[in-house]
């Protein structure tokens, strides 16, 4: 019984996702499609050492060329069976 009750867990799970929450993910990869992005951080600790750190992002759909609306898309489709709400360059949150 617990055999069962796991592998039906496991086979949930490898299920398509909420509209939403595929918009949420496909969001994130088509701002990276746009253009790499990056953090830089610099500071000082109490001992008066000076510390760093840098953080970049760059994906292959970038290096690619791919349009952020094509990949946001095709994405979203993807992890749920649907089409996007609303296309990508339509989003307020699109800042690209």
């Amino acid at each position: 019984m617990k055999r069962a009750a796991a592998l039906f867990l496991l086979l949930a799970a490898c299920g398509p996702m909420t509209l939403e929450r595929a918009e949420q993910e496909c969001f994130e990869r088509a701002r990276l499609a746009a253009g790499p992005r990056g953090e830089i951080g610099i500071g000082m600790a109490s001992n008066g050492k000076a510390h760093g750190s840098v953080e970049l992002g760059i994906s292959s759909d970038w290096i690619g060329g791919k349009d952020p609306a094509a990949v946001y898309d095709t994405c979203v489709m993807a992890k749920s069976g649907e089409a996007p709400r609303r296309p990508l360059y339509d989003r307020p949150d699109w800042k690209g």
